[in-house]
């Protein structure tokens, strides 16, 4: 009776912060209803924002400080929201796109003026300029007890040599910061600045944070004016936005009905704690002002993904157990004691992964990584905390007899070894269907892959309409049947009847083809026609970054499964694992010509997170069934026994996620399933792999050394 007593209490608990949690997710807190789902900042893809346009002073820049500008521009309205963009238009202008706000006036008040900036020293000589200022940031420091108001700048490698000399000879007197040829600012240097980073003191919270956005927008490399700013409607339209809501939700009830289904009352608990998850991602997401995109939501799937997996690894686990005569209480137990390690490995190389991705990635990349890493961590506490104390509360309801669990059949040891270059081959022939395809379509379009406007630009055209603005489907329809071109972007342009389109570059001809048609079709006004050439939204210093992130994840995620799991092969053998998932997925991309954009970065990074936590779960059981292996054990039949033993986990949790995919796939509009599409390849992939390749190619290289055999 105390045990079902004790049930009801730890049941209502959980209960009562999945309903304050789902609450606050519902309502909010305080007047400005903080953790609110609806007060969640979208972004330029699924609710629009502020788009702003910058021109040159410089009346002809070179393509070289062009590019400079718009990645220095990037840098500087991350600080605003990660999902912004920047990118060139026409020869001598920098258009910004920044998601999640509706006022622009404020957003150009914040990003200050684009004028230049220099510091002089008390002679009148320049110091250093904006090219020697890495980033300047608003902070406060403690000083014998009292708060001080500062701005932090840090300076490249030249300026601190440069600062360095200038803060020696002229201690105790002014370097003044002069910004648009007038001082906004005079501190007095009080020692020697040698490490290219220091602190300009300030009145208030409000003076800091205004000369650091001051230093920020005058390093840039041209001196910019603002000359047109608009609020934009989403990229993708409302219809996304809602039919992404309904699919989540179908996705989500399906992924319920098969846990309970397939586990019983563990999956009940899963059920419950997966619930908590979902209410306290939406309160977090609001309440940490994350900007959440169509990659954003990648992220969340995967990290969904690996909640399911947590509680698969676990409840796969207590099966085996009760197999072996244990009792209940004694099987949740020990179930959840052995597979705390397959789950703590495969979520901290995700999250090594996801913190290299934020700091040294910029906007997609960054966005995705911020929803990730917050999933992750959320569903590492609800599957190792919550689902634990709400299955304990289940069992002592009175849900106590192995019925109510499952017990784990005989495992049918399949010989994976055996047919080890069968499944090699098969991968060969993949990774080679891609690579002819890359030729193919370089000889046919001139692009190894269907590059879509966020990697090669092309032509934004602005109408205005005399009535009711169209539907984006429809005008999206319009032009691309005009210019033979699936991929057309639409954004309404709030409070006017105008949108802006934005296609691949067109020439003169088609140009005033489009205009025609619209004048024709829709009687606008040809003077309130405007075109302009824009470049990609993602810069090569972008695609750099996102590649340099990627090569810094995998090493640091090889050294912690090297360190983990005391062998260099285990990590050797994850990292090529993932290369090869990667290699199919590009493949798909390859062959089906999928548009490559912005998506194409988050859903290479979903690969490689949901790949590697895959290959770690099969790494642990080799790991624990080589630790308890005896003198006649051969390493091959250990090998092929531990992939035997987590094939169901590989399959149901690739199941699962697949599920939430392919919803999203049936439901989504265009663009969706030119997202969703390759993510389903990726998963099945990464199925595949985690079951015939990981751990048969970690035995052929142990058996490469002459391990075949363990005394």
């Amino acid at each position: 009776m105390k045990d079902k007593k004790k049930g009801v209490v730890h049941l209502l608990i959980v209960l009562l912060v999945i309903v304050g949690l789902s609450t606050v997710a519902l309502v909010g807190l305080g007047k400005e209803h903080k953790g609110s789902a609806k007060n969640i900042r979208l972004g330029l893809d699924l609710a629009g924002g502020v788009s702003i346009t910058y021109e040159t002073v410089k009346e002809n820049p070179t393509a070289t400080e062009m590019s400079d500008t718009v990645y220095k521009m990037q840098k500087r309205v991350e600080n605003y929201s990660t999902e912004a963009s920047v990118y060139q238009e026409g020869n001598n202008r920098v258009n910004i796109d920044i998601p999640g706000v509706q006022d622009a006036n404020k957003v150009l008040s914040e990003l200050g003026k684009a004028g230049s900036i220099s510091f002089v020293d008390p002679d009148g000589n320049e110091v250093i300029n904006g090219s020697h200022i890495k980033t300047a940031k608003e902070g406060t420091t403690q000083e014998n007890g009292v708060t001080k108001y500062v701005v932090n700048l840090t300076l490249n490698t030249k300026g601190t040599k440069l600062f360095k000399e200038a803060t020696e000879k002229f201690i105790g007197q002014t370097i003044s910061i002069v910004y648009d040829g007038k001082v906004i600012s005079a501190p007095v240097v009080q020692v020697a600045i040698t490490n290219g980073e220091a602190q300009i003191s300030q009145g208030s919270y409000d003076e800091a944070r205004n000369l650091a956005s001051t230093i920020r927008i005058g390093a840039l490399p041209l001196q910019l004016e603002e000359i047109r700013s608009n609020v934009v409607g989403a990229n993708l339209g409302e219809e996304a936005f809602d039919t992404s809501i309904i699919a989540a939700v179908i996705g989500f009830i399906l992924v319920i009905i098969f846990m309970i289904v397939f586990y019983r009352i563990p999956g009940v608990a899963a059920s419950i704690a997966l619930s908590l998850y979902v209410a306290a991602i939406l309160v977090v997401l609001n309440g940490a002002n994350v900007t959440l995109t169509l990659p954003g939501i990648a992220g969340i799937i995967l990290s969904i993904g690996m909640a399911v997996d947590a509680n698969v690894i676990i409840f796969t686990r207590i099966k085996e157990e009760l197999a072996t005569g244990k009792t209940v209480r004694s099987a949740i137990k020990i179930g959840f004691d052995k597979a705390l390690s397959a789950i703590v490995d495969g979520n901290v190389t995700t999250l090594i992964a996801a913190a290299v991705l934020w700091f040294k990635g910029s906007g997609t990349v960054k966005g995705f990584a911020q929803t990730l890493a917050i999933g992750i961590v959320i569903s590492m506490f609800t599957a190792l905390v919550v689902t634990k104390y709400t299955l304990i509360a289940l069992y002592n309801l009175g849900f106590d007899k192995e019925r109510f669990y499952g017990i784990q059949k005989e495992v049918k040891v399949f010989a994976f070894t055996k047919h080890i270059k069968k499944f090699f081959a098969i991968s060969g022939v993949l990774i080679a269907i891609g690579v002819v395809a890359l030729f193919v379509n370089k000889a046919s379009t001139g692009n190894i892959l269907n590059y879509g406007l966020d990697f090669k630009g092309g032509t934004s055209t602005q109408v205005t309409f005399p009535e009711t603005v169209p539907a984006n489907t429809e005008l999206e329809k319009f032009v691309g049947d005009l210019i033979g071109e699936a991929e057309v972007g639409v954004s309404p342009v709030v409070g006017e009847k105008a949108v802006v389109i934005k296609t691949r570059e067109l020439n003169l001809d088609e140009r005033k083809a489009v205009t025609d048609a619209f004048v024709e079709t829709y009687q606008a006004d040809e003077t309130k026609i405007t075109m302009e050439s824009i470049s990609a939204t993602v810069s090569n210093e972008m695609k750099s970054d996102a590649i340099i992130s990627v090569i810094i994840a995998a090493i640091c995620m090889l050294i912690y499964i090297w360190f983990r799991f005391k062998d260099i092969n285990f990590a050797t053998s994850a990292v090529l694992a993932l290369i090869h998932d990667v290699l199919v997925v590009v493949m798909v991309y390859a062959v089906a010509r999928i548009s490559v954009g912005n998506t194409f970065i988050a859903c290479m990074l979903t690969i490689v997170g949901y790949s590697i936590n895959a290959t770690i779960v099969i790494f642990d059981r080799i790991r624990e069934n080589k630790a308890a292996m005896k003198r006649t054990d051969v390493l091959e039949d250990i090998v092929n026994r531990s992939i035997s033993q987590t094939i169901s986990r590989s399959i149901n949790t690739s199941l699962t996620t697949f599920i939430m995919v392919f919803v999203l796939f049936i439901l989504g509009v265009d663009s969706i399933r030119e997202f969703t599409l390759p993510l389903m390849a990726g998963i099945i992939c990464g199925a595949y792999s985690s079951i015939c390749i990981t751990g048969t190619l970690w035995y052929v290289m142990k058996k490469k050394i002459g391990k075949k055999k363990i005394a």
